[in-house]
């Protein structure tokens, strides 16, 4: 079946970036008992027509870039840098069966970057040094130019009750129409996904056209979840029956994901040295803050690149790598009209189109104004967990209207107050007190069972 026309969005792109460029982000500082950081690279480009001329001239600003000719060119493709990195067979977060079909496995991608080490100027130093150790693209090149800080996050395990970090992302913009070599350390692909693929169709075809409205059941995005184990976050590691005890009570946890399509030709893998020189970084770096034209440059294994081998496998894009894009995504939607009090704006933002399209369920019927709140949060396999969870939930719906209300009385959300960490602690401590609730009834539903069967064995 054909597939409506797309709308441009370039435009959209464009008043995204310039929109995160003048927000302050929203910067969570480290507490003294976990000062642990990391920062990751958006990397977002556009690729030209193909055979389409285009020219080396650099764009002295971001108005000028989204000015160029081959930027606005009838076919030109923004696109996100995704990367997949590949793990044993042992760890579940490296591939596992997805159940999507005979032998297919699931594999999940993320954004370049790591942990912050010592000497680190910053966080942006941190992404473009991690971008540069982990897949040879040096960011400090005038060819890309950085654009600023989406939102802090919270990385969080233990259902959300301790802290392991804060993690920073940074947006980049690529400059050219080419995309400098590179060189990705083993077992890692490169995948740019155009953003049409993550956008909803209502944004990339447009709400009023009657052919886009026909395609709207059966489009962008693809919807799936991640399932993972409760006890894995529940119980320890080494404690087989207290995990297997976890697993029948509580059952799994499916998160909301996004399949990534793996047909673009942009798909490279390399065996190549990965190793960065940290000396050629900080000159680099300090080029680069003086204004003054880099002259170092890595040598490229380009010419070792060999085709990535094709497995049945569907790549993912889940947890904290969906929040930071739906963040990004969120800008690119027209603002939300101001709604009188207490009506929901749901169904008057293109914010509402970035949850899967059960989300009301999921996000237990709040709003969706703030995807990256409803879109990440998982639903358990037992139909009571959730129940005891929606019981729980209402300071959290109420974090997440409260973000809706900054949203449609300014604009952007209250910079005072740590959105994503407050939905974050208040749904947990929902899952939390549920858990207690649900795990306490079975066990009186199994005592009573047993003193049952006992007198009926017994007594009868």
């Amino acid at each position: 079946m054909s597939t409506p026309p797309e709308h441009s969005v370039i435009p959209l792109l464009s008043r995204a970036l310039h929109q995160i460029r003048s927000t302050p982000p929203r910067v969570i500082a480290s507490p003294a008992t976990q000062p642990r950081r990391a920062a990751v690279a958006l990397i977002i480009r556009v690729s030209p027509p193909p055979n389409f001329p285009t020219t080396s001239k650099h764009a002295s600003s971001l108005t000028d870039f989204f000015q160029l000719d081959w930027v606005n060119a009838p076919g030109a493709r923004p696109e996100i840098l995704f990367l997949r990195r590949e793990r044993q067979e042992s760890n579940t977060d490296g591939g596992r069966m997805s159940g999507s079909g005979p032998g297919t496995r699931e594999a999940h991608v993320a954004f370049p970057g790591g942990r912050t080490e010592e000497g680190d100027e910053g966080g942006m130093y941190t992404a473009m040094r991690q971008t540069w150790e982990e897949i040879g693209l040096d960011l400090a090149e005038n060819a890309y130019t950085p654009i600023g800080q989406l939102d802090d996050r919270e990385i969080t395990t233990s259902l959300g009750k301790r802290l392991l970090m804060i993690l920073s992302p940074f947006v980049f913009l690529q400059l050219t129409p080419q995309t400098t070599p590179v060189d990705p350390a083993p077992g890692t692909t490169l995948h740019w996904v155009p953003l049409t693929e993550l956008l909803p169709d209502s944004i990339t075809t447009g709400p009023g056209s009657e052919k886009a409205q026909q395609f709207l059941h059966e489009r962008r995005p693809k919807w799936s979840s991640v399932t993972v184990d409760a006890s894995s976050r529940l119980a320890p590691r080494h404690s087989t029956v207290l995990r297997l005890l976890v697993r029948l009570l509580v059952g799994s946890m499916k998160f909301p994901a996004i399949v990534i399509a793996t047909s673009y030709p942009t798909d490279i893998h390399t065996p190549s040295n990965p190793s960065a020189d940290g000396k050629a970084i900080d000159e680099k770096r300090a080029l680069v803050e003086q204004g003054t034209q880099p002259a170092l440059h890595r040598q490229s294994s380009f010419s070792k690149l060999r085709p990535r081998h094709r497995r049945n496998e569907q790549l993912k894009l889940w947890g904290l790598s969906l929040g930071m894009t739906l963040d990004l995504l969120a800008h690119m939607t027209p603002p939300p009209p101001a709604t009188p009090e207490g009506t929901s704006g749901m169904t008057m933002s293109g914010r509402g189109t970035f949850v899967p399209p059960d989300a009301q369920t999921e996000s237990m019927g709040v709003p969706v104004m703030a995807p990256s709140l409803t879109s990440v949060f998982p639903r358990f396999s037992y139909p009571d967990v959730n129940f005891w969870i929606w019981v729980f939930g209402k300071r959290y719906r109420e974090v997440v209207r409260g973000w809706e209300a900054s949203i449609r009385a300014s604009g952007t959300n209250d910079r005072r107050i740590n959105w994503t960490g407050s939905a974050l602690n208040t749904f947990y401590a929902a899952v939390r007190k549920a858990l207690v609730v649900v795990i306490v009834v079975r066990a009186i539903f199994v005592l009573l069972g047993l003193v049952l069967g006992g007198w009926f064995l017994f007594f009868r």
